[in-house]
């Protein structure tokens, strides 16, 4: 168990607020073991993440030597006996683009996880006895998260990415790396064990906060949670979840930029048209939404379980408010009891009809245009370039316009 693990991320008291949450137990990737072996290097520092310094270090650890190695050969231009390497976007995006956005992706998942898990105190839904139960959630991840060996088996399918995956004679993407002496050099080597294993661990370390990130909706949905159905989020209170996919929005743009420059190379230099993409773009788009929605998939039995009974109460509520007005102006009986007809937090029946309206049109799911855009926009804008070869941009956006008319 690590010090992070066993601290309290509520603090000492039943009632602390988020100025006693402790941020490393409520994040994905703080303290894990790729941040900590990064921090005995001098990657990351002691505390904090240092995003911007390790992005900017494995952008120019990955491509400087390669680029250097094939302006050496004079492969930039003349491309040996394939293709330029200027041709093989995969490479460049690769290095200077998706390799970056996903160290990016640290910074954002923790600053959206740190932001909404707190949501939970201060929205009241954790208050008395769940919050034992909450805590106990937080830091049960965090042991999680911090453990040695989910990283030992990601570290076994990354050899095993190695191995299985194409040898360099038969990789397209190394056409270029050809040098003066013959056979694949420096550069066919570089990008065999430096590229393609950085870019994957980073990869399998999504994929494995993926995890971590369902696996923590998923004790806090069996928690009993102090739920709102009335709340004008539609969601019971817990509308603020639908930002949790914005944490790997830059994962899905990494993934979709490495796809949409595989895709352009295709286009342009080996006579792919446009069209025969299309069913892989969107079983692309559907693969992301299946994936990156899953961490809120969990609350689907709690929010229909609030909605199913909540629309017996309100509608038992509504019904008896409705029964004693009509007692008392329809039937001009005497009311004894007034107290439903006289609460002002429930008024007239105008205002009945909305409190119940509230409750059917309750979302069961926290998912949102918010949780959609933060998955489609970086799916599909890389795209939009590749389709952008063959269509005219100008039309491209016209019929983006005319769809979402």
């Amino acid at each position: 168990m690590t010090a992070t693990a066993s601290i309290d991320p509520l603090g000492p008291g039943p009632d602390s607020t988020s100025t006693e949450i402790d941020s490393s137990a409520l994040s994905l990737v703080r303290n894990d073991l790729l941040i900590r072996a990064q921090r005995a290097v001098g990657l990351a520092p002691a505390h904090g993440l240092g995003v911007a310094r390790r992005a900017l270090f494995f952008a120019l650890v990955t491509w400087v030597p390669l680029a250097l190695w094939a302006a050496i050969e004079g492969l930039p231009l003349r491309g040996g006996v394939g293709e330029p390497l200027s041709s093989h976007f995969g490479i460049h995006v690769r290095c200077l683009v998706a390799i970056p956005l996903l160290v990016v992706a640290e910074g954002v998942s923790h600053a959206i996880t740190t932001r909404l898990v707190p949501e939970f105190v201060h929205g009241g839904f954790v208050a008395g006895p769940a919050r034992a139960g909450f805590v106990e959630s937080l830091t049960a991840v965090a042991r999680l998260r911090d453990r040695a060996f989910p990283w030992v088996v990601l570290a076994g399918l990354l050899a095993a990415v190695l191995v299985v995956a194409p040898a360099p004679a038969d990789n397209h993407e190394l056409a270029w790396a050809v040098a003066k002496t013959g056979g694949f050099g420096f550069g066919g080597f570089w990008f065999t064990w430096v590229i393609r294993p950085v870019f994957t661990i980073l990869l399998l370390a999504w994929l494995w906060r993926l995890i971590l990130a369902i696996v923590l909706s998923a004790r806090l949905a069996r928690l009993d949670l102090a739920l709102a159905p009335t709340h004008p989020d539609g969601a019971a209170g817990l509308g603020f979840l639908e930002a949790l996919p914005i944490a790997f929005s830059p994962v899905i743009l990494a993934i979709s930029t490495v796809l949409a420059s595989r895709w352009s190379h295709d286009v342009l230099y080996h006579g792919v048209h446009v069209e025969t993409l299309r069913m892989p773009m969107i079983a692309f788009g559907v693969t992301c939404l299946v994936l990156f929605l899953a961490p809120l998939l969990p609350w689907l039995r709690v929010l229909a379980g609030v909605k199913r009974r909540a629309e017996l109460e309100y509608g038992a509520l509504v019904a008896e408010h409705g029964r004693l007005v009509r007692r008392r102006w329809i039937e001009h009986a005497r009311v004894e009891d007034e107290a439903i007809l006289s609460a002002p937090e429930i008024g007239p029946v105008a205002d009945t009809l909305p409190i119940f309206e509230s409750v059917r049109k309750m979302h069961v799911v926290p998912i949102g245009r918010r949780s959609l855009a933060a998955i489609l926009l970086p799916a599909a804008l890389p795209q939009l370039a590749v389709i952008g070869i063959e269509v005219p941009v100008k039309e491209l956006l016209l019929g983006l316009l005319k769809a979402l008319a």
